[in-house]
C-alpha cells in the first residue's frame, strides 16, 4: 500500500532539512528523505525533480507574488511604492511556524556548493521576474533594473535579519524597514550627486 499523509511537500521539506543537518547534503539520498517523510520515492519524484529542489520549492510562488504585487499597485504609485508592492508579499511565504526550518537551512545551504549555486539561481529568477514586471509598469528598463536589484537585496537582507533574530517581529516589518532604508540611501545618493555636479559660482 502506498504511504501518504497530508502536506506531502511540507513533510518532505522537514525530512530533508533534518537529514541534511544530520548527515550532510551529499550523504543523504532521495530514498532516505522519502522514508523519513513516510512517503514513497515515486511520490517524492512526483513533486520534485531531485532532492535539491525540495529546499527550493517556493521559487515559483515568490515569482508569482512579485509579479502580482507590481501589477496590482495603484495607478499613481511612485516607482518605489510599486517596488514595495512587489516585494512585501514575498514575506507571506515565510510563516512563523517555519522559522526553525529556515534557521536550519541557513547553515545547510552555505555548506554545499550545489545548494549555494541553486540558491543564487533562485535569487536571480526572482530578480529577473521583478525586473520584467517593473519594466512593463514603468517603461524604463534601467530604472526597473536598479529597483529590482535594490528590492531583492532588501528582501534577502531582511530575511536574514529575521532568521537571526530572537524577536517575533513579523518579516513584513523587517523587510519594510530594509526597503525604507534603501530608499533613503538612494535619495541621499541622488542629492549628493546633484550637489557635486551643480555649477558653482
Amino acid at each position: 500500500m502506498a504511504r501518504w499523509e497530508p502536506n506531502t511537500r511540507g513533510r518532505l521539506l522537514q525530512a530533508a532539512v533534518e537529514l541534511f543537518a544530520e548527515r550532510g547534503y551529499d550523504a543523504t539520498t532521495a530514498a532516505e528523505i522519502a522514508d523519513r517523510a513516510n512517503v514513497t520515492r515515486t511520490t517524492l519524484f512526483r513533486h520534485f525533480a531531485d532532492k535539491r529542489e525540495i529546499l527550493f520549492q517556493g521559487q515559483d510562488e515568490l515569482v508569482a507574488l512579485a509579479l502580482d504585487g507590481v501589477r496590482s499597485a495603484p495607478p499613481q504609485s511612485t516607482p518605489f511604492r510599486i517596488l514595495r508592492a512587489g516585494i512585501l508579499p514575498l514575506c507571506a511565504v515565510h510563516t512563523e511556524d517555519r522559522r526553525e526550518i529556515r534557521q536550519r537551512l541557513a547553515s545547510i545551504i552555505p555548506a554545499s556548493l550545489e545548494l549555494r549555486e541553486r540558491a543564487a539561481f533562485k535569487r536571480s529568477a526572482v530578480t529577473d521576474a521583478l525586473h520584467g514586471a517593473l519594466t512593463a509598469r514603468l517603461g524604463d528598463a534601467r530604472q526597473a533594473g536598479t529597483l529590482a536589484d535594490v528590492g531583492v537585496r532588501a528582501y534577502y537582507d531582511g530575511y536574514t535579519a529575521w532568521i537571526d533574530s530572537d524577536e517575533r517581529e513579523p518579516l513584513t516589518d523587517v523587510v519594510g524597514a530594509e526597503l525604507e532604508a534603501a530608499e533613503s540611501a538612494l535619495v541621499r545618493l541622488a542629492f549628493s550627486t546633484l550637489a557635486a555636479t551643480a555649477p558653482r559660482g
